[in-house]
């Protein structure tokens, strides 16, 4: 009996102690060594964002040792790294659909083959299953003249409808071409949205602008909004521009000189410049 309560009290004295301790470790908060980081971009009418862990070399040589040629990589460190889509897109030519993806890779001295795989949430590669792949191709990789201390996954090269995902790390840089054919799409909701009470004339006309669509129709929206907004430096500064892309360059003076008078008389420094560039570009066309 002695011995029990003994056992007991030594026991109860533990779970005093431990329980405690036990509470401390749970609260306690530690960074990872491979920092997280998440990356949004806006493209075609959706976002793609990425979110990933970031080991560091560590003078350790990475592709072709501590991450071999040939296996299946997380794309990163502790889990898996996570590609979200808010909108149908084509990454290398293949067509991806809108939702959450893990990102795997399988580096190669000459080739790296890309993965796409429906189980977007996992740790690591270790319950990595190829049959639920949505996607799979190969790309090239290439040298960089510099070494990358950290693994690195950006956006580069971005404009509404195309771009590159590129994953880099060491001194090798892997790139993929994103494109989104929105154009047929904006153009449809351009026209629907026309017959309503509330026309997106300013909007719509810098589209067509941008995009080479009709400028006589764009020109018609922009003046429209002006007759709206008679005193806008921003409304005059592009209808001045849409009228020297169509050939009007005495209109275009005209309009981005009462430009130039409404943005100085605020004043404001971005439209001052810009009004001043569209009379220079037609002083020279």
């Amino acid at each position: 009996m002695a011995n029990q309560r003994y056992m007991r009290i030594i026991t109860a004295l533990i779970l005093s102690i431990g329980l405690p301790l036990l509470a401390a470790a749970q609260d306690l908060k530690i960074p990872q060594p491979s920092t997280t980081q998440r990356i949004e971009q806006d493209f075609g009418l959706g976002t793609v964002s990425i979110t990933y862990s970031r080991p560091n070399t560590k003078g350790r040589t990475i592709f072709g040792a501590m991450e071999p040629y040939g296996l299946v990589w997380r794309t990163g460190a502790n889990a898996a790294t996570k590609l979200k889509l808010t909108d149908s897109i084509n990454l290398d030519g293949h067509p991806l659909a809108p939702g959450e993806y893990s990102l795997f890779t399988i580096p190669g001295e000459r080739e790296w083959i890309i993965i796409l795989n429906n189980t977007a949430n996992q740790w690591g590669a270790y319950a990595y299953d190829s049959t639920k792949d949505v996607l799979r191709f190969k790309v090239k990789p290439a040298k960089m003249d510099r070494k990358l201390e950290t693994l690195t996954i950006q956006f580069a090269n971005m404009n509404v409808e195309q771009g590159d995902l590129q994953i880099m790390w060491e001194n090798t840089m892997v790139s993929m071409k994103m494109t989104t054919d929105v154009d047929a799409r904006i153009m449809a909701n351009i026209d629907k949205a026309m017959q309503g009470e509330h026309k997106p004339w300013y909007f719509a006309a810098i589209y067509y602008y941008n995009h080479d669509k009709d400028m006589h129709k764009a020109l018609a929206w922009m003046q429209e909004y002006d007759k709206v907004q008679p005193n806008e430096y921003n409304i005059k500064y592009w209808m001045a521009r849409i009228q020297l892309k169509l050939g009007d360059k005495p209109g275009a003076i005209a309009t981005a000189t009462e430009g130039l008078r409404l943005a100085n008389a605020e004043p404001n420094a971005e439209y001052i410049r810009l009004n001043k560039e569209v009379l220079e570009a037609a002083k020279h066309s």
